[in-house]
C-alpha cells in the first residue's frame, strides 16, 4: 500500500459510499473495520459510514418481490445490510439464504422476505432498511437513493431505446445515454444530508450503467457532490462487464460517468496495479471480459483527479478487490489530500 500515512490518530472522518451490487458490499466490508477503530496502517477513524444505494433492480427475487408489493428492490440493500452486520455468523448467513425449489419461494432470499414484511408491517421501505439493520447491528447507515418506484431505460448509439435493468445489462457496449423513468425522482432528504456533512465520498465499485449511474441521476445527488467539501474518489472496476461495458476502457468508463454528471468532479481514481493470474485471464477471456487498468495510461482522461495505483486484489478464485486493502487505499486518498492542504507549498 504505500506508506503515505500521516499520524492523525485522533481524527474521524464521515464517509458516504454510493453504488450498488456486489462491489459496494465489498467496500463496505473492508470499511467497517475502522468504524471507530484505527490501527498502524489507518490511523484515521471512521465516525460515521453510510451507504447510498442503487435501486433500480428488476431481475430475481429483487424484481418479483418489487413488482408483487410496489416496493424498492431489496437486494442491494441486503447485501450492504449483510456487508456492514458485527454479526457474522447465524444471522448474516441467514438473511443471504436463498430459497430451493420450484415453488412460490424457490429463488427468494430470506433477507428480501424480511425486508419486504417489514416494509408491509410499516408502510415505509425506508424504516425497514433501519429497522432491518438493527437487527444486523449495522456499523453504518444504509439508505436507498429513492423511495420512488424508478427504473432505468438507456438509448443504444443507434436510437433505439431499452428499458429495465436487466435488459440494459446485455446491450454489448453500445449504450450512448442511460435516464431514469421517471426521470422528476427525487432523493431521499437523509442522502443528501449524508453527502452534506461528508468528509469521503466514494463512487464504485459497481456495474457502470446499473449500479454506478442511476444514483447520480437522482435529482439533485450529483450537485450535492459537487458542492461538498469531501475527498472525491471513483474507485474503478477490477474488470470490464460483458455485454455492459464490453470494451470499454477506465478512460472510457470515466467519460461516461462524466457524460451523465458533467458538474460532479473526483479528487483520486482508485486503480488496482496486479495483475490477475493466467487462469483467470483465460476464463473471464472467454466469457468476453478483460482487465481494467493495468495497461496504459489515463494521459488527460483522469480529468485532473490523482491515480492511486496499488495491489488490490483479493486471493480469490474470481477476481475481486479485497475488502481491507480497498478501505486502506480510500482512507489514503483522503489522508493524501488533507497533506496536500496542510503543506507549507499548497496555496
Amino acid at each position: 500500500m504505500g506508506n503515505a500515512f500521516y499520524n492523525y490518530s485522533d481524527a474521524t472522518v464521515d464517509v458516504v459510499a454510493i453504488g450498488g451490487g456486489n462491489g459496494l458490499a465489498t467496500l463496505l466490508s473492508g470499511l467497517k473495520e475502522f468504524v471507530g477503530n484505527a490501527d498502524e496502517f489507518a490511523p484515521v477513524k471512521i465516525k460515521d459510514l453510510s451507504a447510498v444505494v442503487a435501486v433500480s433492480d428488476d431481475g430475481g427475487s429483487s424484481g418479483r418481490l418489487r413488482d408483487e408489493f410496489n416496493m424498492p428492490p431489496p437486494g442491494d440493500i441486503r447485501n450492504c445490510m449483510v456487508a456492514l452486520s458485527e454479526d457474522s455468523q447465524l444471522l448474516s448467513k441467514l438473511f443471504r439464504h436463498r430459497f430451493t425449489g420450484n415453488g412460490g419461494l424457490g429463488g427468494h432470499s430470506f433477507g428480501n422476505l424480511f425486508l419486504a414484511a417489514l416494509s408491509e408491517i410499516t408502510g415505509d421501505f425506508a424504516e425497514a432498511v433501519r429497522l432491518s439493520s438493527e437487527v444486523l447491528t449495522s456499523k453504518g447507515h444504509i439508505y436507498p437513493v429513492t423511495e420512488a418506484d424508478v427504473r432505468i431505460a438507456a438509448k443504444l448509439v443507434d436510437g433505439t431505446v431499452i428499458r429495465g435493468e436487466t435488459n440494459v445489462g446485455k446491450v454489448d457496449g453500445r449504450i450512448d445515454r442511460l435516464f431514469l423513468e421517471p426521470e422528476d425522482c427525487i432523493p431521499m432528504p437523509a442522502v443528501i444530508e449524508r453527502i452534506e456533512e461528508a468528509d469521503i465520498i466514494t463512487v464504485g465499485p459497481g456495474s457502470l450503467f446499473t449500479s454506478l449511474i442511476p444514483p447520480l441521476l437522482v435529482n439533485g445527488v450529483a450537485e450535492a457532490i459537487a458542492r461538498s467539501s469531501a475527498v472525491t474518489i471513483f474507485i474503478c472496476n477490477l474488470m470490464t462487464q460483458p455485454g455492459e461495458t464490453s470494451g470499454l476502457s477506465l478512460g472510457g468508463h470515466l467519460d461516461m460517468i462524466r457524460k451523465h454528471a458533467p458538474e460532479l468532479g473526483f479528487d483520486h481514481i482508485i486503480v488496482n496495479s496486479e495483475h490477475i493470474t493466467t487462469e483467470q485471464q483465460d476464463k473471464y477471456k472467454s466469457e468476453g471480459s478483460e482487465q481494467l487498468g493495468i495497461t496504459g495510461k489515463l494521459n488527460g482522461e483522469a480529468g485532473g483527479a490523482r491515480i492511486f495505483s496499488a495491489e488490490l486484489l483479493d486471493k480469490h478464485e474470481k477476481v475481486r478487490h479485497d475488502p481491507r486493502k480497498l478501505a486502506l487505499a480510500a482512507l489514503e486518498c483522503f489522508q493524501i489530500s488533507h497533506a496536500s492542504q496542510n503543506s507549507p507549498q499548497a496555496v
